[in-house]
């Protein structure tokens, strides 16, 4: 059995998720740089089955494709490319960063901690990860196929 892979991918920084092998429990992982997400993705595959890529799907307040899908589609077809035979799947990200917010502020995180932006991208990822574990039946892929 193998865990999904959350992804809050962002310009400078990817907040990741994961899910446990039972996918019950979504867990916030680690934020990485941009640019080392594959290394991370290759050396975190080399112990462990990932079933599945869950990535934020960036839109605006009225529901339209955002800007930053400029940089979020290339990402996403390189990982298809790398992982052709993972699905992956897309979740409306709107409002992660102010829930992610929200959450770490109710949790009595300090101050300081709370204005770490790498923390918010991890949270961010679980709930994009736990928005998925809801409901997946919401979600198409245009990527991959589903295991079954």
């Amino acid at each position: 059995m193998g865990r999904l892979f959350a992804i809050d991918y962002g310009k400078k920084r990817v907040g990741i998720a994961v899910s446990d092998e039972n996918k019950i429990i979504a867990t916030g992982l680690t934020t990485v740089g941009t640019a080392e997400i594959f290394d991370f993705i290759k050396n975190y595959q080399s112990e462990n089955v990932i079933d599945e890529f869950i990535i934020g799907y960036a839109k605006d307040m009225h529901g339209n494709v955002s800007e930053s899908m400029q940089y979020i589609e290339p990402f996403v077809k390189k990982l298809h490319k790398t992982y052709p035979d993972i699905p992956i799947y897309r979740v409306d990200e709107r409002f992660t960063s102010v829930m992610a917010q929200q959450a770490i502020l109710m949790s009595g995180v300090k101050k300081t901690k709370r204005q770490d932006k790498a923390l918010v991208d991890k949270v961010s990822a679980v709930i994009i990860l736990q928005s998925y574990m809801e409901n997946p039946r919401l979600y198409q892929t245009n990527f991959g196929t589903k295991k079954k």
